[in-house]
């Protein structure tokens, strides 16, 4: 299982919200690329690095930590965030992100979102699933669909899609444990999905518990910024 540590961005300085909400957030490090660097020099190869800025505006708006952490490090980078036009998919690719996660221009724009998976591939396109009672929530979780989730990741997963970022809202940032129900019916419905867990981590048993059931990957923020989990127990799992 891939150890993928996340990094948000908020102002150019690394924060976590807690349950996607922008009043409840908490300052971690000043600068990016110098966490971004502790994650690689502990031997982990992912990250996921998320413009906060860029979601709430629409557009990337923390262009210079994506191209700094591109630069100075060999993380293999997926970037979400403000991705909502062509324009700005290139300008991200072009910066250095090595995956793009799409979300709600997976809902509010298909046509796009599929020309994408055309134009890049599935291996570049990274789905982002994120689910509230298992429908699929949008706009920074702000709305919620009537679109059912497993229905949702399935249908992109026969146009192309290769990974697929679940999140249920219900347990990001609470560090009160992942949704294994939800991910082993998941991987029973679709298995040939690259999973990737997200929301809820907050011990190494979590992890555990995790790869014992076959995701892909598990992105890992809040634990680890509380020290719940420590760099060394996320590099045991990254080798």
């Amino acid at each position: 299982m891939e150890i993928i540590p996340a990094i948000d961005i908020i102002n150019g300085k690394c924060v976590r919200l807690t349950q996607g909400d922008y009043g409840q957030k908490k300052e971690y490090h000043d600068s990016p690329l110098e966490m971004a660097k502790r994650f690689e020099q502990a031997g982990i190869s992912r990250l996921h690095l998320v413009d906060l800025d860029g979601a709430k505006q629409k557009q990337i708006v923390n262009k210079q930590a994506l191209k700094a952490i591109a630069e100075g490090t060999s993380l293999k980078i997926d970037f979400g965030g403000g991705v909502q036009s062509d324009t700005a998919i290139e300008e991200a690719f072009s910066l250095g992100a090595h995956q793009v996660t799409g979300g709600s221009i997976a809902v509010k724009n298909q046509d796009l979102f599929e020309s994408w998976i055309s134009r890049f591939g599935g291996e570049k396109i990274i789905l982002g699933a994120d689910a509230k009672n298992r429908k699929i929530a949008i706009s920074g979780w702000e709305e919620t669909t009537e679109i059912e989730l497993i229905d949702f990741i399935k249908g992109y997963y026969n146009k192309g899609i290769s990974y697929v970022i679940c999140t249920d809202v219900a347990k990001d940032g609470l560090l009160q444990g992942p949704s294994l129900d939800l991910y082993r019916e998941i991987l029973s419905e679709i298995p040939g999905i690259r999973l990737i867990a997200s929301g809820g981590v907050s011990e190494i048993k979590d992890l555990e518990k995790l790869a014992e059931i076959g995701v892909y990957g598990t992105i890992v923020g809040k634990a680890y910024y509380e020290g719940k989990i420590t760099l060394e127990q996320l590099a045991g799992f990254a080798f």
